[in-house]
Order: C-alpha cells, then structure tokens, then sequence
C-alpha cells in the first residue's frame, strides 16, 4: 500500500540585513537579488539566568521585479519580512570538498522601515504606487508600532 503523504515547502522569516543587497542579471535580462538576514531569538540559560541572543543567518534570493525593488529600497540593516520555499543545493568549495548549503527563495518581500517623508515635497511620493510599506498597515489596523 502506498500512501501519498502532503509535502508543503514554506517559510516565514523576519529579521534584519546583514549587508547591502547585492544584484545580478541573467542572460535573458532577469534580476536576480542576493541578501542575507539574521534572525535573533533571545533566550534565558536556565543555568547561569542570564538572557542570551541565539542568531541565524539566512540567505535568500529573490527574483524578477521583486529583485530590482529590493535593490532600491533594501541595505545592509534594513528589517524585513520573507516568505518563500527552502531551496537546497550542492557545490565543491575551493578546496575540493563537497558542500550542501540551504536559502530562501522568496516569493514576497515586505519592507519593514519606512522612509522619512518630507510634508512640504508632495512629490516625494511620485513612483511608489503599489509598494505596501508595513507601517502604513499597521497604522490602518490600529496597531502604533510594529513589535520588534
């Protein structure tokens, strides 16, 4: 009997860059991003009671459109929220050894900071229609601040 077991492939993340993205384009003109986050989980060490920071560093890619966007809004620092599929892949490093290394394919990417707007430019607006930025969400919902 063969039994058909539901796979599902997805992440959500949210943390910060730990460098400034970084761009390329493929033969057929496709933008393909780079960036890496950490993720910090702070802890408290049951033996010494003191509260400690765990980090993990997360590379991800993100495609098309959604590459060049965070090319122009991201840099090293900048909060965001990922949600995409584990990818897996497998590489020979410069010494010969053979290597397997996980990342996140992004399917979206929300910019978490906002960008100070001037009130006297009103054009300082101009070209970002469409683009969703988390502090307008949470100002809509009631919310003052996002909780991190």
């Amino acid at each position: 009997m063969n039994i058909k077991i539901p796979e599902q492939n997805q992440v959500i993340i949210t943390g910060r860059l730990t460098r400034d993205p970084q761009t390329a384009y493929t033969q057929k003109g496709s933008a393909v991003c780079y960036f890496d986050i950490a993720v910090n989980r702070r802890y408290k060490d049951n033996s010494t009671q003191e509260w400690k920071d765990d980090v993990t560093y997360v590379p991800v890619t993100a495609w098309g459109p959604m590459a060049d966007r965070c090319r122009e809004k991201l840099k090293k620092g900048s909060p965001v929220h990922v949600e995409g599929r584990l990818a897996s892949s497998k590489y020979t490093d410069k010494k010969g050894e053979k290597r397997k290394s996980l990342k996140i394919v992004a399917k979206r990417v929300q910019f978490l900071a906002i960008a100070p707007r001037e009130e006297t430019a009103p054009d300082a607006q101009e070209g970002s229609e469409g683009v969703e930025e988390a502090g307008e969400k949470a100002s809509e919902s009631g919310i003052d601040e996002v909780p991190f």
